[in-house]
């Protein structure tokens, strides 16, 4: 009966594990950002300029630093230029699946892992139907996401995290790398052109989240966090899966800790998931919306962009893709934070 429940939607506000998980996340992206820095040489991939960029937003809307956009029905309104050019308090934070990337991060992280042999196809089996589950419903209910958690940290438990960051760069050649929305890019192109920091934000492992972010140039990215210990996966998440409430609180502790002004920050994603997210920054843009998060928009006169052709782009869902991001790796930090709080 407890499969029933799952049908029933449900509104989910921050919690102490959605903060616990929105503060490890941004220690972690602090950590992993300061080593991209100090070791740019690691930067891989092609990066994508906003001038060759923008060519794919076929609704015909000029990117964020011109004076007149576009909206998705094409009404035109002047703007005023944005982002601001050095505007060092002012940062950008994407969502990834289905607005930087099309579908799941995790959908394909897990090809890959299938590929590799790291679970079996009655695995296989049973993830299909924890996302079929979620296109239907629409929402993550906690007993469902429990029993996604539980088979995706299963699946990693005791293997190390270098050996998943290794094979998350093969993974992110063989099934990512041609599926970057190049509008999006271009919009993520224009705020590190203005000398603004970029965050991905996603529900995908943060060694994942930050190899995507690393070959496409940005800053670093905020991504679930997994506990470890000497290098080694304990099959334990800190706090939960950076999703919904936890990914505000996660974009919230990463703003404290670098002095950014919220107002003047932006923030990307596709799904009304994130709403917690995007009504935090000043400067909100739905991207490639579900229709939840388009009708938000529209009452809120958010501005829209719309990068998919033909029928709409597949969504994968969610809660899934967040339970395989149980595959996160914990870093030190992370760990410490946890260890604190207990």
């Amino acid at each position: 009966m407890a499969a029933l429940g799952w049908l029933t939607p449900r509104r989910r506000s921050a919690t102490a594990r959605s903060v616990l998980a929105g503060e490890a996340a941004a220690e972690a992206a602090r950590k992993t950002s300061r080593e991209l820095a100090e070791n740019p040489d690691t930067t891989a991939g092609t990066t994508v300029t906003a001038d060759s960029a923008v060519t794919a937003d076929t609704t015909g809307a000029a990117d964020t630093t011109g004076t007149t956009t576009a909206t998705d029905d094409g009404a035109a309104a002047a703007e005023p230029p944005f982002p601001v050019e050095g505007d060092d308090r002012a940062a950008a934070f994407f969502d990834l699946d289905n607005t930087v990337m099309q579908g799941a991060a995790l959908f394909h992280f897990g090809r890959g892992l299938y590929k590799r042999k790291f679970f079996q196809r009655r695995d296989l089996a049973r993830f299909a139907w924890q996302q079929t589950w979620f296109r239907l419903a629409g929402v993550e209910d906690p007993e469902h996401m429990q029993d996604v958690r539980e088979s995706a940290l299963s699946i990693v438990k005791g293997h190390r995290v270098s050996e998943l960051m290794s094979i998350g760069e093969e993974i992110y050649d063989e099934y990512m790398a041609d599926r970057i929305w190049p509008g999006t890019r271009a919009l993520a192109q224009a705020h590190l052109d203005a000398g603004q920091k970029v965050w991905l934000v996603t529900a995908a492992p943060v060694e994942t989240a930050t190899i995507i972010a690393r070959r496409l140039g940005l800053t670093g990215a905020l991504g679930t966090v997994a506990e470890s210990v000497d290098g080694v996966y304990t099959g334990r998440l800190v706090g939960e899966p950076l999703h919904g409430p936890a990914k505000a609180e996660a974009v919230r502790a990463l703003a404290a800790a670098e002095g950014l002004d919220l107002e003047r920050c932006a923030a990307y994603s596709d799904s009304h998931n994130d709403i917690p997210m995007l009504s935090l920054v000043g400067h909100p843009y739905a991207i490639n919306p579900d229709t939840k998060l388009r009708r938000h928009a529209r009452e809120r006169d958010w501005r829209l962009r719309d990068y998919r052709t033909g029928r709409k782009a597949a969504k994968v869902g969610i809660p899934a893709a967040a339970g395989v991001g149980a595959l996160a790796g914990g870093t030190a930090a992370a760990v410490a934070i946890h260890r604190r709080r207990r």
